[in-house]
């Protein structure tokens, strides 16, 4: 028996810019995890194939049904790369406890954690860069053409800088809470990146002022949050949002919740993930952080989680 284990992760400033080759910080969310385990076993009469795939922790029979798709992507690639040969019954069962859709990164979260269970099970070596171009394959499967930034954060044990396929640990030296909040609605990050596109082949300049007002928030964040200023940090995390508001990707209810955070005391609010549904990520001082997230659920929320910067900092030393 293998086991392979990943963890949610939320983009904190530079969805979407990412993908254009522009910065994006991220924060691992290790509260929200995904186990995979895989052996071998004889399959029942009516299993086809090679490769039987159960989920729990999560509802929904087409989930399984378009994850094992993937999976049988995902596991030739990883017997071609590592030089597995045999045609034993392979049992693979994700236990997931990352909500599907909302931009904190699951697909990539079950990729990762499918792969290190093939490598325990099939005892094989494997560094960073070949796990992270396995869940790569799986993710462009996942969401066409993907930054990258999902595969390197679902197994970050610090928040980190992404650019172009190349990750570094950020310097963190803020204290204070990030209230991660889930509005209850998938999102489509295909659809978001679509209606971005469309939008700047319309309109001459949009895609070049997009990319600059992003990376210049992604920078003066990184510096915030290097420097001890979590009240600049908060202002640029809510600047991104108006930004991604402006590009059409948030949603009311989303933005109710945006305005319910800062209106409860919030240091700054935004959308997290690809957009059109999905997650808040408010950053708060602990003093605030029970009537934040008392007004997150009263706009909608459905769920949070209570990630905090000093937990996230030791991690990174």
């Amino acid at each position: 028996m293998g086991i392979g284990r990943a963890h949610a992760k939320a983009i904190l400033l530079g969805e979407h810019a990412v993908v254009y080759g522009a910065p994006a910080l991220a924060l691992p969310i290790p509260q929200l995890t995904a186990t995979a385990s895989a052996g071998w076993s004889m399959p029942a009469g009516d299993v086809q194939g090679e490769l039987s795939f159960t989920m729990t922790g999560s509802a929904s029979r087409a989930v399984v049904t378009w994850a094992s798709d993937g999976l049988r992507q995902l596991t030739h690639a990883f017997k071609e790369r590592m030089g597995v040969t045999g045609t034993r019954h392979l049992d693979v069962i994700l236990d997931g406890a990352i909500p599907l859709g909302r931009g904190l990164g699951s697909s990539a979260a079950h990729s990762r954690a499918i792969v290190l269970a093939l490598a325990d099970l099939f005892d094989r070596e494997l560094d960073r860069s070949t796990a992270f171009e396995l869940v790569q394959t799986a993710e462009n499967v996942a969401h066409g053409r993907a930054s990258g930034v999902d595969a390197m954060a679902v197994g970050a044990a610090a928040p980190l800088r992404f650019q172009a396929g190349q990750a570094r640990d950020l310097t963190v030296g803020c204290e204070g809470l990030f209230i991660l909040a889930d509005s209850g609605t998938a999102g489509s990050t295909k659809e978001a990146v679509e209606l971005l596109r469309s939008g700047f082949r319309r309109e001459a300049g949009a895609q070049e002022r997009f990319l600059g007002r992003a990376t210049g928030l992604v920078d003066d964040a990184e510096l915030a949050l290097a420097e001890g200023d979590p009240e600049r940090l908060g202002t640029r995390m809510t600047d991104y949002h108006e930004l991604m508001r402006a590009a059409g990707l948030s949603t009311d209810r989303i933005d109710t919740m945006v305005e319910g955070a800062l209106k409860a005391g919030s240091l700054g609010a935004k959308i997290t993930g690809g957009g059109l549904g999905g997650c808040v990520l408010a950053l708060t001082q602990p003093e605030q952080a029970r009537e934040v997230a008392r007004q997150l659920h009263e706009a909608g929320a459905v769920q949070t989680w209570v990630v905090p910067l000093r937990r996230l900092a030791d991690h990174a030393h």
